[in-house]
């Protein structure tokens, strides 16, 4: 993404847009909280504040150039959105979000859908695990 993505969703290009997209992008970790994204500006001494990358990030929402999601705790991360859909799974340990595509689970989400007198408009998977052979810690909680 650029700075002509950021006008074709309708936004006026500023420093702090440029400066947010540019972190969501490269990073490695794909889902950033505010505050993720916050301390990057400090750390590269931006002088941009916390409510200016809300705000940001509210406004890229809006504009469908990045998704917010909910996962366990309730805390918000932001990641871009490429368009491809993709699930979650969170690590109730270490809060690692990992993404995975699986195209069983889509065709049984559909059938069941299906089953049932619907069709699937949306939907939204998030498994909660934690590493295989670790007994339950307590430490974030414990989704089934």
């Amino acid at each position: 993404m650029e700075s002509t993505d950021l006008r074709n969703a309708g936004l006026k290009v500023t420093l702090p847009r440029l400066k947010i997209l540019e972190i969501l992008e490269s990073r490695a970790t794909r889902h950033l909280s505010a505050e993720d994204i916050y301390k990057d500006l400090i750390q590269h001494d931006e002088d941009i504040g916390l409510a200016t990358v809300y705000r940001v990030l509210t406004q890229f929402e809006q504009a469908g150039l990045v998704k917010r999601h909910h996962f366990e705790d309730g805390h918000a991360v932001f990641e871009l959105d490429r368009g491809e859909h993709h699930d979650h799974m969170v690590d109730i340990e270490s809060g690692k979000v990992v993404e995975f595509v699986s195209e069983e689970i889509e065709r049984l989400q559909h059938q069941i859908a299906e089953k049932q007198g619907y069709d699937i408009v949306g939907h939204s998977l998030v498994l909660y695990v934690r590493p295989r052979g670790r007994a339950a810690s307590g430490r974030r909680g414990s989704k089934p």
